[in-house]
């Protein structure tokens, strides 16, 4: 999985320090203590876009989606009792926390989108399939460093 360069990973750094929301998520990414754990997707996307179009950071920004990678409980009593955690953790701040555990994912896929995806490997093989580019990505606070992941693709036409 490619993982940024330093010069885009100051960028991100800068931008999601802008946002409240997320930037007290990642400062306390470590109390959400699961395992493979990611803030992806459509909450760091609208971040960056909205700095560059001069809206405030937190514009529009109505959940987070936060993943983590458990193969070892793919029960949905677990992965919702997680939500209910970390709802409970970052319960003053006015967004949604949506938690899912990549490693049950192929279980429910094929009854809500119509076919069927074989299991993935992490979090970062997840991350790989997200539907478009702009949200193919991921932040986390490691040991006090912020690590990103995202997704380059070339597309042919």
């Amino acid at each position: 999985m490619p993982m940024v360069g330093l010069k885009t990973l100051t960028i991100w750094k800068i931008a999601l320090r802008q946002n409240k929301w997320l930037g007290e998520i990642l400062e306390r990414f470590e109390a959400i203590a699961l395992p493979d754990a990611w803030l992806v997707a459509g909450g760091i996307a609208q971040t960056i876009w909205n700095l560059g179009h001069g809206q405030p950071a937190e514009f529009g920004l109505k959940d987070v989606d936060l993943i983590y990678f458990d193969e070892l409980d793919l029960s949905f009593e677990a992965e919702a009792s997680h939500e209910r955690r970390l709802h409970d953790l970052f319960q003053h701040l006015p967004i949604k926390l949506d938690v899912k555990n990549e490693a049950r994912v192929h279980l429910w896929y094929e009854d809500r989108f119509g076919y069927a995806i074989k299991p993935y490997s992490s979090s970062t093989d997840a991350i790989a399939t997200f539907p478009t580019t702009a949200t193919a990505v991921g932040v986390r606070r490691i040991c006090g460093k912020l690590e990103c992941c995202a997704v380059l693709r070339t597309l042919r036409t």
